[in-house]
C-alpha cells in the first residue's frame, strides 16, 4: 500500500488519476505503481516543506521555487538522473490531469527543466553466451517442469524479443498454434511476432510437463504452487546462471531482449523490421541498437536470427 501525505480532497483526486491511468492511458499496474511512488515522495516532501497537510489548495499555490527545492532535495539524496526525470514527468502528468478535470490550475510545474540524460546503449550478450545461459538455466532446478519453464521464458525473450512482463502475462490460450504469437505490449498495444520452431518446441515441452491444468485464461507461466510466475524468480535464476558461467552482471532477462535486437541487426535485419518485432512506438527508440510488410517481417526474421539455426536445448 502506497501512503500519500494528502488531505481527503487530494486523496480523492489521486484515486481518480490512478483510475484514469489504468482505463484511459492503459498503463500497466507496474507503471501506475511507479507513478504513485513518485507522487507519494513529492507529497511527503511538500508536507514538510509547506509545514502542514497537503491539499488541493496547497498544490495550486506552489511556486517554481517549491518544485526546484524538491528536485534539489532529491538530487542531494543521490537519486539517479533517470529517476529524477521520471519524477518530473509524473508531476507534469498529475498536474495536467488535475487541470483537465478543473480541480486546480498551476502552470509552475511546466517551468521545471528535465535533467538531460545520457543516451544509453542497450547491453547485449554475445550469441554464444545467450545460448549457453538458456541451456544452463535448465540445470538450476530439480523439477523437470520448472527447468522447462525457465527455458521457455528465456527463449521467448531471446527468440521473439518479448519483454519479461509480456512473456509472463501470456495465458495458456495464447500458446501459438501456428508460426506467430500475439503479444500485448506497453499501452495494451498488440503486435504479432514470428515464433521459431525451437520456441514452439520449448513451449510444448513446458506445457506437457507442467502439473497444473492449462485453463485457457490461466497464466501460462506459473510458480511451484501454481500461481502466476513472479519475474523476480527468473531474475534470481539468471543471477545463479550468471555466476556459474562467469557472465557480466548486465546479463539479465532484459539483456536477452536487447540481444535479440542487436543480433538481428548484426545479421542484416533492417531497423523497421526490428522496431515492429520489439513493439517500439518510435523508430528513435530502436535506433539505439545502431538504425515492412508481414511477409517480409517473417522472411527477415527467419533469415537473420541465430536461434533459427540451432536445435532446442
Amino acid at each position: 500500500m502506497i501512503h500519500f501525505a494528502a488531505s481527503k480532497d487530494l486523496t480523492a483526486a489521486i484515486t481518480l488519476w490512478r483510475e484514469w491511468l489504468a482505463s484511459e492511458r492503459r498503463a500497466s499496474e507496474h507503471t501506475i505503481d511507479a507513478y504513485a511512488r513518485d507522487l507519494a515522495a513529492f507529497l511527503t516532501f511538500m508536507a514538510d516543506h509547506v509545514g502542514g497537510e497537503v491539499d488541493v489548495a496547497a498544490l495550486a499555490a506552489l511556486k517554481p521555487a517549491d518544485f526546484r527545492a524538491y528536485l534539489s532535495y532529491r538530487n542531494n539524496l543521490g537519486i539517479a538522473r533517470s529517476s529524477l526525470a521520471r519524477g518530473i514527468s509524473t508531476l507534469r502528468n498529475f498536474f495536467k490531469f488535475l487541470e483537465r478535470r478543473e480541480i486546480l490550475h498551476n502552470p509552475a510545474v511546466t517551468t521545471i527543466k528535465t535533467p538531460r540524460l545520457p543516451r544509453s546503449v542497450p547491453k547485449a550478450m554475445r550469441e554464444d553466451d545467450a545460448m549457453e545461459a538458456i541451456r544452463t538455466i535448465g540445470e538450476t532446478h530439480d523439477e523437470p517442469w520448472l527447468s522447462a519453464r525457465d527455458i521457455a521464458v528465456l527463449l521467448l525473450l531471446y527468440g521473439c524479443g518479448l519483454r519479461i512482463g509480456e512473456a509472463l502475462s501470456l495465458t495458456c490460450g495464447d500458446i501459438p498454434k501456428g508460426d506467430t504469437l500475439r503479444v500485448v505490449g506497453k499501452g495494451r498495444k498488440e503486435r504479432i511476432v514470428p515464433v521459431l520452431a525451437v520456441v514452439k518446441e520449448a513451449l510444448g515441452t513446458y506445457r506437457k510437463l507442467c502439473p497444473f491444468p492449462p485453463e485457457k485464461s490461466a497464466a501460462l507461466f506459473v510458480g511451484a504452487r501454481g500461481k502466476p510466475l513472479n519475474p523476480g524468480v527468473l531474475q534470481r535464476q539468471l543471477r545463479q546462471v550468471r555466476a556459474q558461467l562467469g557472465l557480466d552482471e548486465t546479463a539479465t532477462p532484459h539483456a536477452l531482449r536487447h540481444s535479440f535486437a542487436t543480433h538481428l541487426l548484426a545479421k542484416g535485419g533492417d531497423l523497421r523490421t526490428i522496431q515492429e518485432l520489439l513493439g517500439h512506438a518510435s523508430l528513435s527508440t530502436t535506433q539505439r541498437y545502431t538504425a515492412v510488410d508481414a511477409a517480409h517481417l517473417t522472411k527477415v526474421y527467419r533469415q537473420t536470427h541465430p536461434r533459427a539455426k540451432i536445435k532446442a536445448a
